[in-house]
């Protein structure tokens, strides 16, 4: 019979033939056992990606288009480079900041920060009161500011800047690519942008300590809203006891994210600037005055775009509410934590905390170094 072996024939065989036929079975035998062996083998238990889509994820303008979108995943997070602004003594942090981020998947360059007092009167902008604004924050300005110049020097497309402390959600490029939606949607771009983000915007603001949505500054009152991208049912957000920040969220559904033009956000954690945005900021920040410390000044920039002053540069700025980069507070002396702040006291923290983040990356090195499940900083609570 086709396709079946008739045992009882196999003396019949030709001598020729009699090996052949025995190797054949023989072979056939071998893959049959491995077949059971391989599917008895025990599944492993399924580990979270760090870069898995979060489920249930809509947004609020479903026409956005997905061209490109995916650059937002690659090894620069979708911008020419990444940059991280910190004191070069502070190898700790360069440290912990580079292990994270190849873990997570993306390169970054550092740029040395300034200290204030290395920094001679004559290269201090117009405006600046010195010792009203302080050393630290004096050299804070500077060290932000080479990073800035260096997105024109080198003609980038755009940059991400971020200071030397930053955490982030394991799950950030899957965050990032929900971002980009937004940011095309709050300004026009080209039917095909080269950058995932679009090519509408100046800044494009990923960390902050807090931000006010723009129809809330008194300049804006009885003018007609801003255009929010609104991500619905985004697991990455903290719950409502735990998140953080100027807007009164208990209004809102829990887990939900906006991408939404910027009214003054406060800290300068992570922010992306485009070329145009780049010199608009050299310009504003430095070539023709200071309004004080960097991120008030990068603020004002922005709040002026958001009223529609003419006195400014028009700004295009958006922002992530809430932020999906934030301080982290490493283990250890807490005197660590700031280069700009000083706490006197011997405090030591006996494990890492990063507001607003569910699945610190900072936190989960050693999970995500083994394949181990993440570690969600608000069990319980989600």
């Amino acid at each position: 019979m086709k396709g079946e072996f008739n045992f009882e024939q196999k003396n019949h065989l030709s001598p020729m033939r009699q090996p052949l036929r025995r190797a054949f079975i023989g072979l056939l035998i071998v893959f049959i056992v491995l077949g059971l062996l391989l599917g008895r083998q025990p599944r492993s238990e399924p580990r979270p990606e760090p870069h898995a889509r979060p489920q249930n994820q809509r947004t609020g303008a479903p026409g956005v288009k997905n061209d490109g979108i995916d650059k937002a995943a690659n090894d620069t997070l979708g911008f020419s480079k990444v940059f991280v602004v910190g004191l070069p003594e502070r190898t700790d942090k360069r440290d912990a900041l580079a292990l994270t981020g190849a873990l997570t998947g993306f390169h970054m360059e550092f740029i040395d920060g300034v200290k204030g007092e290395s920094i001679p009167n004559k290269a201090v902008p117009a405006g600046v009161d010195r010792q009203a604004l302080r050393e630290e924050n004096l050299g804070s300005w500077r060290g932000h500011m080479n990073a800035v110049r260096r997105i024109v020097e080198e003609g980038l497309e755009s940059a991400l800047i971020m200071e030397d402390d930053m955490d982030w959600d394991v799950r950030l490029k899957t965050q990032l690519e929900q971002i980009a939606k937004g940011a095309r949607s709050i300004f026009p771009s080209r039917a095909r942008p080269s950058s995932p983000y679009g090519d509408g915007w100046d800044v494009l603001w990923l960390g902050h300590c807090g931000e006010i949505f723009p129809e809330t500054l008194p300049e804006n009152a009885g003018k007609p809203e801003h255009p929010k991208f609104t991500i619905h049912n985004d697991k990455t957000v903290p719950p409502l006891s735990q998140i953080t920040g100027l807007i009164d969220f208990k209004r809102y559904a829990e887990h939900t994210r906006w991408v939404h033009v910027s009214g003054g956000p406060i800290c300068s954690f992570a922010y992306a600037l485009s070329q145009s945005g780049a010199r608009k900021v050299l310009l504003d920040l430095s070539v023709d005055h200071l309004g004080g410390a960097f991120d008030n000044a990068l603020a004002d920039f922005c709040r002026d775009g958001a009223s529609g002053s003419e006195d400014g540069l028009q700004a295009k700025c958006i922002s992530v509410t809430p932020p999906v980069f934030f301080h982290h507070r490493a283990k250890g002396q807490v005197t660590k934590d700031s280069d700009i702040q000083s706490k006197g006291d011997d405090e030591v923290r006996e494990k890492g905390t990063t507001e607003n983040i569910v699945w610190s990356a900072r936190n989960n090195i050693r999970n995500l170094m083994l394949g181990l499940a993440m570690e969600n900083q608000f069990a319980g609570e989600i």
